[in-house]
């Protein structure tokens, strides 16, 4: 993977790539060719009958570049903006985007206007979610407006199939609440997503204290986030109540989750593809486009959190996909917001760190973007990970080792705050299904899909 120079002012015109068509049929029942699962054994063809994998039989096509099945990816960690902020995303655009990335399932975070902390709320989400091009799984708040003041109904909203509380934005600061909260999970069920930020130590802070000087703006301290861990972990542990850990971004915060987990406290934790390729050094190079809450860090924290992913210290990659409209980024430093587009760009990323000598692990890839952030959401039976006859059709096809150039105007987010514009990958989703619809499809697949 290497990135070329971004021209963010001009269009880029759509890169094309020769591909055998391999699907045929039509939409509720066709045939993807050539392909595959998880690139092991020969090629084969799925074919998708009424919403399920009728048959799997021996390739009738070689493709011109290889395909590879992968279950359908969940992002534990999304913002779809709806309600409140629709000039950046919605629900069906949002879904969109998902679904070109190869996502099947999204976990939309609560802080929207107004905050999803109550069981209508979650009930009106999934409302508007009926149709989706991405199954939606509401996160709802940790505490009442996200105000950190009080918790919300747990009891109430898991019965009513909420899986996951955060008030990702802000950090529920108080011991006695993320206490009394792991208590009640541990009883219940669920799990309690923190934003780890100690706001007494980060203050007003937007970039990497490392490299605040040199941006001329606050620094954010890495022990900010890992102090705010450390007493989560202490809690966990004496509660029972599961604690996942979100955007793991310092590599002292990799050593007390693997120390957590060495001890057996029921601790989880993402990293996102952003802290996994870009670095401080490059947020002072080209600015408020790559401010991110928490910030990125040095190369050698992303040289740790890679290695945390592979061998599984960190569980699972989640993208923070946070869309905002252009004049929210191109402001100041300390007046922009927070956030970059990425749900359509993981799998490259997280593909390459899963390259070895050479060649993809695409196990490793499932099991940090499909079958763990399914297992600590709870969907691991809706979401179905295995590709095999009989079950669910909801999987995507990546064009493997491919070159391609990520193109903003390309891509379906209604928000163009990627930080990837002019970036070439190896790597790329051209198919995905859900349940036998086709969600997305790459313009050299239309044809065969008809």
């Amino acid at each position: 993977m290497r990135s070329t120079r971004p021209d963010h002012g001009a269009k880029m015109s759509k890169i094309e790539h020769p591909l055998t068509l391999p699907a045929t049929g039509t939409k509720d029942s066709f045939v993807v060719r050539g392909v595959r699962i998880l690139d092991e054994g020969p090629l084969v063809d799925l074919h998708v009958e009424e919403g399920r994998i009728g048959q799997i039989m021996p390739g009738t096509a070689t493709p011109d570049a290889m395909l590879v099945a992968l279950p359908g990816f969940v992002d534990l960690h999304t913002h779809l903006r709806e309600p409140g902020a629709e000039n950046a995303e919605t629900v069906a655009t949002g879904t969109r985007a998902a679904a070109a990335g190869g996502y099947t399932d999204v976990f939309p975070m609560a802080n929207t206007q107004p905050v999803t902390d109550s069981v209508l709320r979650v009930e009106q989400l999934r409302a508007r979610s009926r149709g989706a091009d991405s199954r939606v799984h509401p996160i709802a708040a940790a505490t009442y407006g996200l105000a950190g003041k009080a918790l919300v109904d747990v009891v109430s909203l898991r019965n009513a199939g909420v899986t996951v509380f955060s008030d990702d934005g802000h950090c529920l600061s108080s011991d006695g609440l993320v206490y009394d909260l792991l208590s009640l999970l541990a009883e219940h069920g669920g799990v309690f997503a923190q934003h780890a930020q100690s706001a007494s130590i980060v203050r007003d802070g937007v970039i990497n204290a490392e490299v605040a000087r040199d941006a001329g703006c606050q620094g954010w301290p890495g022990v900010g986030e890992e102090a705010i861990v450390a007493r989560d972990i202490a809690i966990a542990r004496a509660t029972g109540g599961r604690l996942h850990v979100c955007h793991v971004s310092t590599r002292r915060t990799v050593e007390l989750i693997r120390w957590a987990k060495s001890v057996g406290a029921p601790v989880t934790a993402e990293v996102t593809p952003h802290h996994l390729l870009l670095s401080d050094r490059d947020a002072v190079r080209r600015g408020t486009a790559l401010k991110v809450n928490p910030p990125l860090r040095s190369r050698e924290d992303i040289v740790a959190l890679r290695s945390a992913l592979l061998d599984g210290t960190i569980d699972l990659v989640a993208t923070d996909h946070a869309p905002h409209p252009a004049e929210k980024k191109s402001l100041p430093w300390a007046a922009a917001a927070f956030g970059m587009t990425s749900i359509e760009t993981a799998l490259p990323i997280v593909a390459d760190v899963f390259t070895v000598d050479g060649r993809v692990d695409w196990h490793g890839v499932a099991r940090v973007m499909s079958s763990e952030p399914a297992r600590v959401g709870g969907i691991a039976d809706v979401q179905q990970a295995c590709l095999a006859v009989g079950s669910s059709a909801t999987f995507s096809v990546v064009q493997a080792g491919t070159p391609w150039v990520v193109q903003p105007s390309a891509l379906f987010s209604k928000s163009d705050n990627t930080p990837f514009g002019g970036y070439e990958f190896r790597n790329r989703v051209v198919l995905t299904v859900l349940e036998g619809k086709v969600t997305h499809s790459h313009k050299v697949w239309d044809a065969g899909l008809g």
